[in-house]
């Protein structure tokens, strides 16, 4: 069964059009232990909301993770890990934090509850309910 993610970029330093351009990408700089724990847990094919932050405050898109189990190239202590992403799709629409601050379903979802956390748990239901969101 696959799990789904919330991964965090400023889009100033790499955003949804770069990684469009790119085609894949090493999650990498990544330097906080849950974060980096969570992407010791992710598998190939789970997905996750691509979110810009700082600027913006939106998810604008959906990845795929493609290669797990790797070192942070930019780590010379080699201890925080990463994962290479692939974008599947853009939303129909972004959807912003201010939105799923205010939406009632969404109470629970870590990007509030553990707002500097870069890489996220997104529930199936949250997953679903952001979708939703993004169609309207």
């Amino acid at each position: 069964m696959h799990r789904y993610w919330l991964m965090k970029s400023e889009p100033e330093k790499y955003g949804w059009d770069a990684l469009l351009r790119d085609g894949e990408t090493v999650w990498d700089g990544v330097r906080n232990h849950r974060a980096s724990n969570n992407m010791r847990a992710m598998q190939v094919g789970d997905q996750a909301f691509f979110y810009h932050s700082v600027t913006g405050k939106e998810i604008v898109g959906i990845v795929e993770i493609s290669r797990t189990g790797l070192t942070d190239p930019t780590d010379p202590e080699g201890k925080w890990a990463t994962v290479m992403v692939k974008p599947v799709r853009a939303l129909e629409r972004p959807v912003t934090l201010a939105e799923i601050k205010g939406d009632a379903a969404l109470e629970g979802i870590e990007l509030v509850r553990l707002s500097r956390l870069s890489v996220a748990e997104i529930t199936p239901s949250e997953w679903e309910h952001i979708l939703a969101l993004a169609a309207r």
